[in-house]
């Protein structure tokens, strides 16, 4: 098998424009929740959310590509220039046909959606663009990032709820280590801020109309945010043969299924996926230092990741570190993943581990060291980044300092 290392890497998200900025928030332990600014938030009881503030998509592309281009997909193209620069890859000939792109989004083209209803409906018209497909289709990104950089090799979009991220990247670390791809573009991103994004969600009466809380008893709910991560995943002796600057190997994956509840997480599946991460990385469970949680700030998702750690740990979950990033960028459903990634790389490369913000009680059933609210300077070989989705789908990936 290959070995999988990771080359570049970008984001675009509450916390930061760029990887830097969003690094540097998180070392900070700084906050990217504050109040939307969307149309018809006084519609809305819940209106709060990680947004990417300032945002003028006019003063990034032209206005045939905003014609094409839904947010999460000028979100997606904006991190992949960073990601693809930061590698130094010019993807051409035979690099170009054994390249692709694997990205995750769960709702798409939630913004397009929105503003043709609203035309449809509100304002009773009777047409809409005639890209309106083409703009709001889930593998709208993955298709203009392939577009753009002449990525031929294998190109998809998943869509997981919210592992959507970390099966897209758990698919592309698989395609590097079999053989089928000599470097694969991978990540997610998600664009729901939008009234009919965020009304959908009230129904389901998870979200917190304050702050978002991780494994802190008094937490009441999960925050929605915004974004983009995309990285360049690569074959190991080809990014050594260019003399790439190795951010991390990718070591482990594992996904699993609980095919138990529609919306309720089961620790058993959990559990399983964890195991099988590390199981897939060869590596004993104490060489595990670090976890980035899902951590999503909701009771039944909190205590039961907390009961999955520690079943498969044991007496070494005592002494690993385990966060929630989602406390300072919300909880970006498909895209959130790759923007916890980022926290991972940070850990093995940087020593540096992102904390859990708004941490104020301690829960009993959350009672693993959760490195609360400032982050902490740790020597880290193998961290995991968990994402745990509604249906039940589950994905864990390892990654290793290098």
């Amino acid at each position: 098998m290959k070995r999988v290392v990771i080359t570049g890497q970008g984001s675009i998200n509450a916390l930061g424009n760029t990887v830097p900025e969003t690094l540097e928030a998180m070392r900070e332990g700084r906050c990217g929740i504050g109040p939307l600014d969307i149309r018809d938030v006084d519609r809305l009881s819940i209106q709060i959310g990680g947004q990417v503030r300032g945002y003028d998509p006019e003063a990034r592309f032209n206005r045939q590509q905003i014609a094409l281009y839904d947010r999460f997909t000028q979100f997606t193209l904006l991190a992949a220039e960073e990601a693809i620069t930061q590698s130094g890859l010019t993807f051409a000939g035979e690099l170009a046909a054994t390249s692709g792109v694997v990205l995750g989004t769960a709702g798409g083209g939630v913004n397009t959606w929105d503003d043709n209803y609203r035309t449809v409906y509100e304002d009773g018209k009777n047409r809409v663009h005639p890209f309106v497909v083409p703009k709001l289709m889930n593998n709208a990104a993955a298709s203009h990032v392939s577009m753009r950089y002449n990525l031929k090799g294998p190109s998809f979009t998943v869509a997981t709820a919210c592992s959507s991220s970390n099966h897209a990247m758990g698919q592309a670390f698989q395609l590097i280590r079999c053989g089928a791809a000599k470097a694969m573009v991978t990540g997610g991103s998600e664009s729901m801020l939008c009234f009919g994004g965020i009304k959908a969600w009230e129904g389901l009466r998870v979200m917190s109309r304050d702050a978002c809380r991780p494994f802190s008893a008094n937490r009441n709910g999960m925050v929605q945010g915004e974004g983009a991560a995309l990285f360049v995943f690569e074959e190991y002796e080809h990014a050594r043969a260019r003399g790439a600057d190795i951010l991390a190997e990718v070591i482990g994956f594992a996904m699993t299924s609980d095919a138990s509840d529609i919306v309720m997480p089961s620790k058993q599946g959990a559990a399983r996926a964890i195991q099988g991460a590390v199981t897939d990385a060869r590596i004993p469970l104490d060489a595990v230092g670090y976890i980035n949680a899902h951590g999503t700030g909701t009771a039944a998702n909190d205590k039961t990741e907390c009961a999955a750690v520690a079943d498969v740990f044991g007496a070494h979950a005592d002494r690993l570190m385990i966060s929630s990033t989602k406390s300072m960028h919300g909880h970006v459903i498909g895209g959130t993943g790759a923007i916890e990634l980022l926290a991972c790389i940070m850990a093995v490369r940087d020593g540096v581990i992102a904390p859990t913000i708004g941490y104020e009680e301690p829960d009993p059933e959350c009672a693993l060291d959760v490195v609360p609210n400032t982050a902490r300077d740790a020597h880290v070989e193998v961290c995991l980044s968990n994402a745990f989705a509604f249906g039940g789908l589950n994905a864990v990936l390892a990654l290793k300092r290098i």
